[in-house]
């Protein structure tokens, strides 16, 4: 325990102090600008929080550079960014029946209502209430299962082991995500794909880079991320506004806010909060199921379990908080994969690790939660777990985040009602030129700025034939690590074609993913004849 407190002392104390000593209040700052950010990104109907992280990462990035003291300022701002658009996404959702992310879908159907009766501040500051402390809930079991995780990880698991279980991640991902399981998995596989343009990891010189020498070290990650999900969504939308146009309509008028949210009603909600923040935990520890799968079964249980379950979908405040605590306790549940066992369950956690990866010498998985005795020796300075401080510090983020969401948050919400009115022919330019303006002075100049351009092609192609972009991007980010695993566990084991069969941890999880690839063979069978039967 004293070794513990002591870790979450220093991890504390970097947030706070630079390498000599000094107080340094820049990461506290930039958490605050990544909350504001991401509540009035949440707030705008189309945006959401991966993408306000997608063009922030290489923005933060050319401002504080690629030394470990910049890793906090950035961290921060991208945690706050994240959690802050979670509770922005359902000020339009209430007021306007327009959730500004797709989270907050379910939550028009009784937030709305709500507003529609004159109790539009009740529904607004139920669902602030309700998503910070679904968020705060989620990020106490973080601190507590990821730590777990990663020491049984780090005992049990081998090479072998930790290979099968990203291959095991990579087809549960694909199973899960979209409509069409057997869509995912091609997209993950073209991810991966993708990933093995430049040179091999056994040094046998460049690999699929055409004859092109700047594709050598690969394709520039956070360009290629930029265009998949940032790009061909403008690409997207740029599509749609041309086809809606002749249907354009007056924008809505505000409704009236009516009487505030009272403490004693805030007290009477707990219970229900506390429901749905389980309910958001447990969905998303699981990589790539995500916020609306969470919003929807602590929906359906909050109806099922209600005295009145007919008033839902006609303005319950029951419905806002079942699925408003649901959504945030996703996001810091999805960091627990992340913080464990290095795996991203959803867009944001690809950003946290996308930006862990470009700064300083950190990298999430098991090695993180080590407990090295903290020694001092004369003329070496102190011998300790430097990830793990990193980690420690990282969770004091999210705390200050936590925060800025109780404060600053309640306020801000309430003043958003005329942000939704934004015309998205204003915005889309805006994101276009700060995205492509990232990826050439992030990614080095002109191979970025073609990239994202290519990828962004590849983005708007799989969105058009509703291929879901999350097992891309995973694919193509895990696919490098999944090759190191691979190589070292096969040299380890002396060349055994058959390393991966010879741990029964390892075959129990090629076995589930062999189910797992059946199960999607067999229903894409299924969807065929109903989908013809439609047609």
């Amino acid at each position: 325990m004293e070794l513990l407190l002591q870790y979450i002392g220093l991890g504390v104390s970097s947030v706070f102090h630079t390498a000599e000593g000094g107080l340094w209040l820049t990461p506290l700052a930039m958490t605050l600008v990544g909350v504001v950010v991401g509540i009035l990104i949440g707030a705008t109907p189309g945006m959401s929080g991966p993408f306000a992280m997608a063009i922030a990462l290489p923005v933060l990035v050319s401002i504080f550079g690629y030394t470990n003291e910049a890793l906090y300022p950035v961290l921060g701002c991208l945690v706050g960014i994240m959690k802050g658009a979670t509770v922005g996404g359902a000020v339009p959702a209430i007021l306007f029946n327009t959730p500004g992310t797709p989270d907050a879908f379910l939550t028009t159907l009784d937030g709305h209502p709500m507003a529609q009766r004159g109790q539009g501040r009740k529904a607004v500051q139920t669902a602030h209430f309700a998503s910070v402390m679904g968020d705060n809930v989620s990020d106490l079991v973080l601190f507590i299962a990821a730590p777990v995780i990663a020491v049984a990880v780090e005992r049990i698991l081998g090479l072998p082991e930790k290979s099968a279980l990203i291959i095991l991640s990579l087809c549960f991902m694909a199973a899960v995500v979209g409509q069409a399981p057997l869509k995912g998995l091609i997209g993950g596989l073209l991810g991966m794909f993708l990933s093995l343009v430049g040179s091999t990891l056994s040094g046998n010189g460049p690999r699929l880079t055409f004859g092109i020498p700047e594709l050598g070290g690969g394709l520039p990650l956070t360009s290629a991320v930029l265009g998949v999900l940032v790009l061909s969504e403008v690409l997207i939308s740029i599509e749609d506004m041309r086809r809606a146009r002749q249907h354009n309509a007056a924008p809505p008028k505000p409704p009236q806010m009516g009487p505030k949210l009272r403490w004693r009603e805030r007290g009477a909600m707990l219970p229900a909060i506390l429901r749905g923040a389980g309910i958001g935990t447990m969905i998303g520890a699981l990589p790539g199921i995500g916020t609306t799968t969470a919003a929807t079964l602590s929906y359906d249980t909050a109806k099922r379990r209600s005295k009145t379950p007919d008033e839902f979908g006609h303005g319950t405040p029951d419905g806002v908080v079942a699925t408003e605590s649901a959504n945030s306790a996703v996001s810091g549940a999805n960091l627990i994969p992340v913080m464990s066992l290095g795996i991203p369950g959803n867009f944001a956690a690809v950003f946290i690790i996308l930006a862990v990866e470009t700064i300083g010498d950190f990298a999430f998985g098991p090695q993180v939660f080590r407990f090295t005795p903290i020694q001092e020796i004369e003329g070496f300075g102190t011998l300790l777990n430097k990830d793990l401080v990193t980690a420690f510090g990282i969770f004091t983020m999210m705390v200050l985040a936590n925060a800025f969401n109780w404060t600053i948050g309640g306020v801000l919400m309430g003043l958003l009602g005329y942000l939704v009115r934004i015309p998205k022919d204003v915005m889309l330019p805006v994101i276009l030129t700060i995205s492509l303006t990232a990826a050439y002075v992030q990614d080095g100049g002109y191979l970025g700025l073609v990239t994202a351009c290519v990828f962004a092609l590849i983005g708007y192609a799989l969105r058009r034939l509703e291929i879901s972009i999350l097992p891309f991007v995973i694919g193509f980010l895990l696919a490098p690590t999944l090759e190191g695993l691979v190589r070292g566990a096969f040299t380890a084991s002396g060349g055994d074609p058959f390393f991966l069969l010879t741990s029964p941890i390892a075959l129990a999880m090629l076995a589930l993913s062999v189910w797992l690839l059946v199960r999607m063979v067999r229903q894409s069978k299924r969807e065929r004849p109903s989908q013809r039967a439609r047609t």
